[in-house]
């Protein structure tokens, strides 16, 4: 199976496509790209959906295998990671995710140092390794994964940043609908902090929803 990059990263439906081998892959391809460049570490976060767990499993071992140090974010909004990269200073992030599309389909987006879209060179590296067998580094240089336990909230501090101090939103009642996707702790909890009344609606996520 031929994997390529389209408009907006890898995706596909998780059944036929966007499996765990295919995201082994990936993540190997990735790593060995940006090991090559000086890179060490990288950034992972996701959507809602129930795929997300084991394709960010597979992902994180193939990043591993590599010599990539993977810090794991949880569920976060896809600008979330792109600012989470150039705030702590990480080479590069990757989003689990197919936006839009039904739970049925995955994806993986990969942002470069500067929290941006890579480059159409650096994704065709990528698509030359894909091509090639998985051979794992020394073990003494093997990654590591840790987790990131504040992500989110490192997000919503600097999303009531970009809000001037002049603005109040102590009289508004907001009506927030957040589709059960990555933003449906983020959201909510930026306009309570701001001082809106929030009536949420899709903050129940199971993974199909």
């Amino acid at each position: 199976m031929r994997i390529t990059f389209g408009t907006d990263g890898i995706r596909g439906p998780v059944s036929g496509f966007m499996t765990p081998e295919t995201c082994l892959r990936v993540g190997y391809a990735v790593g060995s790209v940006m090991s090559a460049e000086g890179i060490n570490t990288v950034l992972i976060g996701k959507d809602t959906r129930v795929s997300g767990y084991m394709l960010e499993s597979a992902l994180q071992s193939g990043l591993i295998s590599s010599g990539i140090n993977v810090v794991l974010l949880g569920p976060i909004p896809t600008p979330g990671v792109a600012f989470l990269t150039r705030s702590l200073r990480n080479q590069f992030g990757i989003v689990i995710s197919a936006s839009h599309n039904s739970y049925e389909d995955n994806g993986i987006k990969i942002f470069d140092e500067q929290g941006e879209k890579i480059s159409r060179s650096r994704e065709k590296k990528i698509e030359k390794f894909l091509s090639q067998d998985l051979t794992v580094v020394e073990s003494s240089s093997l990654g590591k994964a840790k987790r990131l336990n504040d992500a989110a909230a490192r997000y919503i501090e600097f999303c009531k940043s970009t809000v001037p101090l002049s603005v109040n939103f102590n009289n508004l009642r907001i009506v927030l609908d957040c589709a059960n996707g990555a933003s449906y702790k983020v959201t909510p909890t930026i306009f309570e902090e701001l001082g809106a009344e929030v009536i949420k609606i899709g903050t129940s996520p199971d993974g199909y929803n």
